[in-house]
């Protein structure tokens, strides 16, 4: 175990790892990790962006980082919503993916970007009875993607994949109702 502990802290840079014992050499693993996904996001949009000559405001820029979302908007001008299920409701344009192991959960989120949004977000999540540990923000032309990786505090009536899905798009679709309402 400590061969290969010492072999994830040389794979590292070295301000992750703030001293030699065990938990702090995989909790700087899971932060390196993590800064590396968010650089990966980012710098993969911006390769799509780059070669494609269609409309890059396209949500199909982030469609590789949602392998099973639970909310999806299609790309018809109704904008309707499959969920997960076989349902179906009616959305402004937001993609809403959760998986959740135990009392931990990972939230990505891919809206419209709007001012004071993450603010907006953060305090929503924090809002339905999560603790926000690390949040990623990828942003290309008018879209956003969050990516939330949460804890689930006592008390929090979403703790099931559908359920956390559920609150987290309600969330978003609040927003958005809210936005068009101080446009009017």
């Amino acid at each position: 175990m400590n061969d290969y502990l010492g072999v994830l802290k040389s794979m590292m840079p070295a301000s992750y790892v703030q001293r030699g014992d065990q938990a702090s050499i995989i909790g700087g693993a899971i932060d390196y990790v993590k800064e590396l996904e968010q650089l990966l996001q980012s710098l993969e949009a911006r390769k799509i962006t780059g070669r494609s000559s269609e409309n890059p405001t396209d949500s199909s820029i982030f469609s590789g980082f949602f392998y099973f979302p639970q909310y999806s908007t299609s790309s018809t001008t109704h904008h309707r919503c499959a969920v997960a299920g076989g349902e179906s409701k009616t959305s402004a344009s937001v993609n809403v993916e959760v998986t959740v192991v135990e009392s931990h959960a990972n939230l990505k989120i891919l809206t419209k970007k709007k001012p004071k949004q993450v603010l907006k977000m953060v305090n929503g999540i924090q809002s339905l009875g999560f603790l926000v540990l690390h949040l990623n923000v990828t942003s290309v032309e008018n879209l956003v993607l969050y990516s939330f990786s949460v804890k689930i505090e006592d008390g929090c009536k979403a703790t099931t994949v559908n359920e956390t899905a559920e609150a987290v798009y309600e969330m978003v679709d609040r927003f958005e109702e809210e936005s068009a309402d101080q446009l009017s």
